[in-house]
């Protein structure tokens, strides 16, 4: 059975002290691996019913675009701030140490798609949080937000849950 955390990388003290960095450049850079990843998914998916995978800024992209692909759905990117050409709507969400702001095409959704958020790791939730809200404020229906990893000690997941919206990752790593 795959386990992603056999090939994940741990980076201790980055990007600064205390934390545990988990690196998924290590899943991505070997081609088998970064395959069954996407498989993993794949399977998952496989028999719900998903109008699009819309992916976060930037690792987001990296899962969900191949995730449309083999689901023979559409791939709808939310970005940073100021890096969609067209109307877009927006969403401030909290960081660390600030706030940040997600974009979303206007057209992107239609009302009544079944989409699924996709993003690498779970932490806090604010990315997956900002853009569900960017989801259903398009009148799409989020299905599950889904991850690599999950942090649960930092309660993105739960807040996720608790807002109404499941969760799917394929590992979590306890206490760090």
């Amino acid at each position: 059975m795959f386990d992603p955390k056999d090939h994940i990388r741990t980076v201790p003290d980055w990007p600064q002290p205390g934390v545990q960095f988990r690196d998924i450049t290590t899943l991505l850079s070997d081609a088998k691996v970064f395959r069954q990843l996407i498989d993993a998914f794949v399977h998952h998916y496989y028999d719900h019913e998903i109008d699009a995978i819309v992916g976060i800024d930037a690792r987001g992209f990296i899962l969900g675009a191949p995730l449309a692909y083999e689901l023979r759905t559409a791939f709808i990117p939310v970005r940073k701030k100021g890096k969609l050409p067209f109307d877009t709507l927006e969403e401030a969400y909290q960081l660390e140490y600030g706030k940040a702001e997600l974009q979303i095409h206007a057209d992107a959704l239609k009302a009544g798609m079944k989409v699924v958020v996709m993003d690498d790791l779970i932490a806090t939730g604010g990315t997956l949080s900002a853009t569900c809200k960017l989801v259903e404020r398009l009148g799409a229906e989020v299905v599950e937000c889904a991850a690599i990893v999950d942090l649960p000690d930092l309660g993105g997941s739960r807040a996720i849950q608790a807002a109404g919206h499941s969760v799917f990752t394929l590992c979590a790593y306890d206490g760090d």
